[in-house]
């Protein structure tokens, strides 16, 4: 699943949804950022366990990965990203939320085979949901002290 919209209109809310969703059915869930878990990665690259960090990865049945496309990625993250989407393509379940819409997603890799190979597993055959609409922390805050100068009372 692809989560898309601007910021504040409820990304990571749904993708949390989906991982109780997921949890109340007995899956194993985890939810990471991607800047955290790309880092989590290169810890354990240093430290000589990443395939045992990339297999450990791969055993949950659901990825819930958010903040997708904050920043571009390196090559070596990249790389990274790739071995985490094709251990779970087509075996177990990966869900991602970004404000980046996906058709600006290639601009994100700096290698251009690199991206396609990521993204033709992501983007085929995922189910999309885009969430339009203003951000909920603007719509829900109170008002300023300039917003309530024209309240009668």
């Amino acid at each position: 699943m692809l989560i898309t919209g601007p910021a504040g209109v409820g990304k990571s809310f749904l993708l949390s949804a989906l991982g109780h969703a997921a949890c109340r059915r007995s899956l194993r869930v985890r939810y990471d950022r991607l800047p955290r878990l790309l880092g989590e990665g290169r810890v354990a690259k240093q430290e000589g366990r990443w395939l045992v960090w990339l297999r450990g990865l791969s055993r949950w049945d659901l990825l819930l990965i958010d903040d997708w496309g904050f920043t571009t990625l390196t090559l070596a993250e990249s790389q990274d990203l790739f071995e985490i989407v094709d251990d779970r393509y087509q075996a177990r379940g990966l869900a991602i939320a970004s404000q980046v819409p996906i058709d600006r997603w290639h601009a994100l890799f700096p290698d251009p085979t690199l991206a396609e190979a990521i993204l033709d597993r992501l983007i085929h055959g995922a189910h999309r949901v885009v969430i339009p609409g203003e951000s909920m922390r603007k719509v829900l805050s109170l008002p300023t002290e300039r917003d309530t100068t024209n309240i009668t009372k």
